[in-house]
């Protein structure tokens, strides 16, 4: 049978794990208290012992008697008056809630440790009340403006449906597709201001009545303040728009994740900038703010995503109470087992009625946002809403671990087979025949640091879930359609028995006397399969997983334009440890695309001088779109920090460049430049890892030159993996000092240096994770925070 702290240490929210009831704590409290008593019990049953030999038949019982009657008379009293005594105190602030403090009434054979542990029951109880009050409040005000978002999207799209309606001419059938915000902010605010607007419009002059922007004097003053008003107050987002109306200002605000977004709310803000420089007349309607089908669409998104947040989040407060009351109650049934008395029932009523437990808000809401959502989202389907709103994991099937147990199998008898081949042919030793380290070995070695990388992945999955690290959050990943660890282990596993098997069907053509000319298309052909798995349509292979990679490489290339999100920046991290990879692919598209496999000509890419240009080129592209997702979060969010993470980036790009030009060159003067550069860079990356990524270092830390916070129990995993870092960050110095294994080709010691700082970024991953938990789990974010389209903004 699993103990309760198991379960309880399962089931908790890991972002609010310093929230909940610390169980562990007063465990430890109930067992002090149980080494006292039978230490206790110890010297009273030696001392009673010796009394007892001198007392006569008739003396020992009447002292029965005595102590049954008096421990009868001390129960009545212990049931009429109980054991302890909790007092309520009221809050001096509202944030602060009602506290709770124990009186002890009876006399505790260890009192010390009894005051220790109802001190600490206390704590933790006035606690979990503040902390659920605190996210009551929280989630209620974000169900407000979720409902004022829903209905003023409600308001818009009946405005639309009602303009194409009157649309009949050539001009109103343009205007059908948008609205203007005068339509839009009367409608959403008509049913609030009515009254107000039938008692203003029989004392004010006729012309208030009209729709605003008409051709009278007063619409004209109104036009001018208006335009002042946007003048004097900049837009505080790209993607919005104000408009002001009766005192009310709605604003629109879509974020800018694509680069259509992008670009248009660039332009229309410079063409904004151009018009208000200018001194020409701004014409006549065209401080209208036109809300389209596609921008109603946009904000119907968002807050659907809002509605789901909030719900999930509810959820974890249920979660929260439930736990945190099983978990009371599991204690004081410890402590009445452990010291005989009856305190559960006592202190029960007093947890049963605190506010965590006796607030019924938190389920109010959460049927108000699931009847919302049906009602908006799901076209009145509870079933089809509840797929969204309460998302199931995916089970794990046995038939997966299964083939990943053959497919290895598979892989290492191939890849034996192939060993031994290559070992008897000679391939791999240095020879004047290098047609097949310099055609086919390409394509082996990027597979292989491909596969690597993505094994580290799925231990860095496993390694994750069991330190409670929600990684799912943190990237933002789909719990029904994100890859679990097996599902890694098992594409590894399969591909890499494909890449294997092949290779050794190839190598073993060569060696029976076909010539490269003939099996020269069987790599180009493997690499073009994994290509047309890697976009097929169809849902199967991971359909949902593959064309989510193809979305976060779209992301990177395009990194000025597009939002950066936590997945985008860490995968593009991923790509600076892969320029071996990306220098390989290179190669080999070149090779093929050129027709050079036919003629065996593989000197053809080297001596082109685009193909030379582009090698400068993808040895620093990632690095190029690492900075360029600096560049925009400081654009962003205007953090600093972002820019001297910049600053990395290009150092990174200098060493990288350098290191290219002196494989040219191969001069004194270039090498030198290697090792500055290099070394300056590596510093910097250095700082950067331990400092700001993995956030260890901090000189006042409590566990020396790490973190207070470690998911870890073992310090010296930190110290070891700090200093394998350090080492794998060095790898360079073979640029300089042109070490190869002995009776190997350079090229394979070249893709052991490669695959070393793959390691070395599987290692990275872990702490980077663990240090962005912690920080959620610092700041209590277990849900995500989706921005609200519409924002009404209230004016004197």
């Amino acid at each position: 049978m699993v103990k309760f702290s198991k379960q309880f240490e399962g089931q908790l929210v890991p972002e609010w794990k310093e929230a909940f009831v610390d169980y562990w704590q007063l465990k430890k409290d109930i067992k002090k208290i149980h080494l006292l008593d039978n230490t206790n019990n110890k010297g009273n049953n030696t001392s009673s012992t010796k009394k007892q030999k001198h007392l006569s038949f008739a003396s020992t019982f009447i002292s029965s008697l005595g102590k049954k009657f008096s421990s009868f008379g001390q129960h009545q009293h212990r049931e009429h008056h109980g054991a302890i005594q909790v007092h309520k105190k009221l809050a001096s602030s509202a944030s602060k809630g009602d506290m709770y403090e124990t009186e002890l009434l009876e006399q505790f054979a260890d009192t010390d440790a009894t005051k220790e542990f109802f001190e600490c029951l206390d704590m933790q109880l006035n606690k979990v009340n503040q902390f659920y009050k605190a996210k009551e409040k929280e989630f209620l005000d974000r169900g407000e403006s979720l409902k004022k978002q829903m209905e003023i999207l409600i308001e818009l799209k009946t405005a639309l449906k009602k303009k194409r309606g009157k649309g009949a001419s050539s001009q109103d059938s343009k205007e059908d597709e948008s609205i203007s915000c005068t339509i839009s902010c009367e409608e959403s605010i008509k049913d609030r201001t009515e009254q107000e607007q039938l008692e203003d419009n029989s004392t004010d002059e006729p012309e208030t009545n009209e729709v605003p922007f008409a051709d009278s004097p007063r619409s004209d003053e109104m036009g001018k303040s208006m335009r002042m008003k946007r003048v004097d107050s900049k837009l505080s987002t790209l993607s919005g728009g104000v408009y002001n109306c009766q005192g009310k200002n709605l604003r629109i605000k879509i974020p800018l994740t694509t680069p259509s977004r992008t670009i248009s709310a660039v332009s229309y803000l410079i063409w904004d900038d151009l018009v208000n420089q200018s001194s020409k007349k701004i014409p006549e309607g065209s401080n209208r703010l036109h809300i389209n089908k596609t921008k109603l669409h946009h904000a119907e998104k968002m807050i659907r995503g809002a509605l789901i947040e909030l719900y999930k989040g509810l959820g974890y407060l249920k979660t929260y109470r439930n736990l945190n009351m099983l978990a009371f109650i599991k204690i004081l049934k410890k402590f009445d087992k452990v010291t005989g008395k009856q305190v559960l029932p006592i202190y029960l009523k007093v947890v049963e009625s605190s506010y965590f437990n006796s607030s019924d808000k938190v389920m109010n809401l959460a049927d108000e946002v699931e009847e919302l959502f049906i009602k908006h989202f799901a076209d009145e389907n509870r079933r089809k809403a509840l797929k969204y709103l309460k998302i199931h994991q995916r089970k794990e099937s046995h038939g997966v671990t299964f083939f990943i147990g053959l497919f290895t199998g598979c892989f290492i008898a191939l890849l034996a087979g192939y060993v031994i081949m290559a070992h008897i042919t000679g391939m791999y030793r240095p020879r004047p025949d290098t047609v097949y380290m310099e055609t086919v070995y390409p394509v082996l070695s990027m597979f292989s640091l491909l596969f690597l990388h993505l094994f580290l992945y799925g231990c860095n999955i496993f390694m994750w879930k069991k330190a409670r690290i929600n990684y799912s959050f943190i990237f933002e990943l789909a719990p029904t359609k994100e890859l679990k660890h097996r599902d890694v282990f098992l594409i590894c596993t399969t591909s890499m028995t494909a890449v294997v098997g092949v290779m050794f069907v190839h190598l073993s053509l060569i060696t029976k006397g076909y010539s490269y000319s003939q099996v020269q298309a069987i790599p180009g052909l493997l690499l073009l399969i994994f290509l047309l798995l890697l976009v097929c349509p169809f849902n199967i292979f991971y359909r949902s997983s593959r064309y989510c990679f193809l979305r976060v490489i779209r992301n990177i290339i395009l990194s000025p334009l597009y939002k950066v999100l936590m997945l985008d920046f860490f995968m593009a991290d991923q790509l600076c440890s892969q320029v071996p990879l990306l220098r390989n692919l290179e190669f080999v598209a070149c090779y093929y695309i050129t027709g050079s496999f036919k003629t065996q000509d593989y000197g053809y890419c080297m001596r082109a001088k685009h193909y030379r240009d582009l090698a400068y080129a993808v040895s620093f592209l990632p690095y190029y779109w690492r900075a360029m997702q600096c560049a925009r979060r400081w654009f962003d969010e205007g953090q600093t920090s972002h820019l001297i993470n910049l600053g990395k980036y290009v150092s990174a790009m200098l060493a990288a460049g350098a290191k290219v030009v002196y494989e040219k060159e191969r001069s004194v003067g270039w090498l030198c430049l290697v090792v500055v550069v290099s070394s300056g860079a590596t510093v910097y990356q250095l700082y950067w890892d331990f400092v700001k990524d993995w956030g260890l270092l901090q000189m006042n830390s409590k566990n020396p030159w790490l973190r207070n916070e470690l998911m870890l129990r073992r310090k010296c995993i930190y110290y070891f993996s700090m200093g394998l870092n350090l080492v794998l960050r060095l790898a360079w110095f073979q640029t300089v000092l042109h070490s190869n294994f002995e009776h190997v080709d350079y090229r394979v010691t070249g893709l052991f240096l490669a695959a070393l700082e793959v390691i070395r970024r599987g290692i990275w991953n872990f702490y980077r994770l663990e240090n962005e938990h912690l920080n959620n789990a610092g700041k209590f974010r277990a849900v995500k925070t989706v921005p609200l389209p519409f924002e009404i903004d209230e004016e004197d």
